[in-house]
């Protein structure tokens, strides 16, 4: 069992440099060069980048005006199937230039909404259940580490992995029994014993260390996995027994239906991201953040 964190300020941290490294890549990138396509089928750069704000409003307005709030929900709700989609839309429309000026006051609103509320032990209604500050923040640092992968896919980058990825790590291996749920399949009675590298080089361990069921690998490609970033296939990810081969198959670290994923690189090269070699509560309880995913 993990337990939450007592402090959540290095989430806080993490999540205001996670996102600044995605500002730098599209900073300065031209209006043909945001309307690029990323792996995520009809999203361009801008998409993504919309995405990230109209979630970050999301979480302002529930911690500013709880009313307010479950109104937005509830509407954005009654189509489950499009509202991710058109809100992103509403922020294309907005054109580079604002939507990035928007995106970067409202991350620093965020920013400082989320260490009041954590002052405070403040919890705030989301999606699903209640949300912490701290549960917040870890969710939209994988939202906003996942979406930057896409962006840095669509732009032939290659990001230099960072420990921030613990977090993303934390969550994909929490949200183990919701990737069997929702699938309709049962969970796995025993838990798995996880190790993966960090890109620091310390080993992060998970579960029993005489777990049976066992899954190795690196950091990053855990996080690829776990997002639906990449495919099995193309990742030096090692399962030691038949729940743990099949978790792989179906893991996912976001709530919401079961997720597409990406096809293996030898059957879709162009969709398949680079990766190094080498949209419930994320912290306190054992589903995946209720974040708005594509």
């Amino acid at each position: 069992m993990l337990l939450p964190m007592s402090d959540p300020t290095p989430v806080f941290d993490d999540l205001r440099e996670e996102s600044r490294e995605l500002d730098l890549l599209v900073a300065e990138l031209t209006e043909s060069e945001w309307a690029r396509a990323t792996p995520a089928p009809r999203w361009s750069i801008a998409h993504q980048i919309a995405h990230l704000h109209w979630t970050d409003r999301a979480a302002l307005l529930a911690m500013r005006d709880q009313a307010a709030f479950q109104k937005f929900a509830e509407q954005a709700l009654t189509s489950p199937d499009s509202f991710v989609d058109d809100g992103a839309e509403e922020g294309v429309r907005l054109g580079p230039a604002e939507l990035l000026t928007r995106w970067r006051n409202g991350r620093r609103e965020l920013d400082h909404a989320l260490r009041e509320a954590a002052a405070r032990h403040t919890r705030f209604p989301w999606f699903g259940p209640p949300m912490s500050a701290a549960a917040m923040a870890t969710g939209r640092l994988m939202e906003t580490w996942a979406h930057g992968q896409d962006v840095a896919d669509a732009l032939g980058v290659v990001r230099a992995p960072t420990d921030r990825l613990r977090h993303v790590v934390r969550i994909g291996v929490r949200a183990r029994d919701f990737a069997f749920a929702v699938r309709g399949l049962p969970a796995p009675q025993d838990e798995f014993r996880v190790e993966v590298g960090a890109p620091s080089g310390e080993l992060w361990t998970y579960g029993p260390e005489d777990a049976a069921q066992r899954v190795t690998g690196s950091a990053v490609d855990l996080c690829l996995l776990v997002t639906q970033r990449a495919h099995r296939a193309d990742l030096a990810l090692t399962a030691v027994g038949p729940d743990a081969d099949r978790w792989l198959d179906i893991a996912q670290a976001f709530a919401g239906p079961p997720g597409t994923g990406r096809d293996p690189k030898a059957a879709s090269p162009e969709e398949a991201p680079p990766h190094e070699a080498v949209p419930h509560e994320a912290v306190a309880d054992e589903a995946p953040p209720e974040e708005p995913a594509r």
